[in-house]
């Protein structure tokens, strides 16, 4: 492989038993964008469309040293991190990032709380998330409950959504993407910041229960659009159209919050193929 192949992309997050989020929704989406995963696991979560009924945190050293060793050998054009659940695996993970992929673009996926409402990071993580991971960001990517966790304040309008963002990008990352998903309405409102620009995309809510994952997969395929030399807002924009895809053809799977068509891109290329 040439030194100069752009698309490498290492996630550091949680494994979900269920496929629809976590690690295995990252794989999935980068794959399907052309991307080459790597993954550092950082916690094993029993999981399925229901709900999370058990978390075994990894030990910080061996998430350490799989960020060190994919790094190290393979390097990485973009870095996703998702479910850190701890304070200790977070200064890791920033440690390991600045130390070996310092050029790397950084998605950070603040994961607080599973869709069924189980808690995947732990309080006390909260502020070092804030103060040394955060900083480094080249994006970042919480939901309205994640955005208000992170500044203290209600995020309930889109207004609130405007102004957590601008409050998020004073902690120092690039760029902040404050996800409306959780704000009811039948329009989706998505707000994008920088230090000079706001922008506000919409889109029309899809009436359905198969969104568990949809978070990790937008971060995951904005890492993928970012490693494989988009800019920013394409990127953004990029992703956001192919989450809306993989809900809108969701296979339907399990009794709750079912998964997304993370492979609709490969199905649809094979039907045009046909």
């Amino acid at each position: 492989m040439s030194d100069e192949f752009q698309g490498r992309v290492l996630i550091i997050a949680g494994s979900d038993s269920g496929g629809g989020a976590g690690i295995q929704a990252d794989i999935k989406t980068v794959t399907a964008l052309g991307g080459y995963a790597m993954t550092a696991v950082t916690a094993i979560t029993v999981q399925d469309t229901l709900g999370v009924h058990g978390i075994h945190e990894i030990p910080v050293d061996i998430v350490r040293a799989q960020i060190a060793v994919t790094l190290a050998d393979i390097g990485a054009d973009a870095v996703k991190t998702g479910m850190l659940h701890s304070a200790e695996i977070i200064e890791a993970a920033a440690e390991e990032i600045s130390r070996l992929a310092p050029d790397a673009a950084l998605v950070v996926d603040p994961v607080m709380v599973a869709k069924g409402g189980a808690a995947l990071l732990k309080n006390e993580a909260v502020e070092a998330l804030k103060s040394v991971l955060i900083p480094l960001a080249t994006i970042i990517t919480p939901n309205a409950p994640e955005a208000s966790a992170l500044t203290g304040r209600r995020v309930e309008t889109l207004e609130d959504q405007k102004a957590a963002a601008d409050a998020l990008i004073g902690l120092g990352c690039e760029a902040v993407l404050i996800k409306g998903g959780h704000i009811p309405g039948d329009t989706i409102f998505d707000v994008l910041a920088t230090e000079e620009t706001i922008e506000v995309m919409s889109s029309p809510r899809i009436d359905t229960p198969h969104t568990h994952g949809t978070g990790c997969t937008l971060a995951s395929a904005i890492a993928a659009f970012l490693a494989q030399g988009a800019e920013l807002r394409e990127a953004v924009e990029a992703a956001r159209d192919y989450v809306h895809m993989a809900i809108l053809t969701a296979p339907g799977f399990g009794k709750g919050h079912g998964p997304l068509n993370h492979g609709w891109t490969v199905q649809a290329l094979e039907d045009e193929e046909e």
